[in-house]
């Protein structure tokens, strides 16, 4: 018995108006739990000193939260391979030269 084989998936984005114009973002804190990653899309604050419950020195940045998406961890490796597909294409497109390790 012979199958003939799938045709590939085409997926066709669709973007609300309210969303067209995007979010800016510099930031991007990331946690996770069993069953999901959780990706925080933020934009830093000025920067001041702090001292901490102990007594140390830091930096504080706050950072506001634009955006928050959830993504089961199967998605994250192709959504990793994409960005880094995408990344390469953009070093070439702009000879950017790779980032630094």
């Amino acid at each position: 018995m012979t199958t003939d084989p799938q045709p590939p998936l085409h997926f066709e984005f669709t973007v609300a108006d309210t969303l067209s114009a995007g979010t800016y973002a510099n930031f991007l804190g990331v946690w996770h739990t069993a069953h999901e990653f959780t990706l925080d899309f933020a934009v830093t604050q000025p920067p001041s000193p702090a001292q901490t419950p102990d007594g140390q020195m830091v930096t504080r940045v706050p950072c506001q939260v634009v955006a928050r998406v959830k993504v089961p961890p199967t998605v994250l490796f192709d959504f990793l391979r994409t960005l880094n597909e995408n990344l390469d294409q953009w070093e070439r497109a702009f000879n950017a030269p790779p980032a630094v390790e």
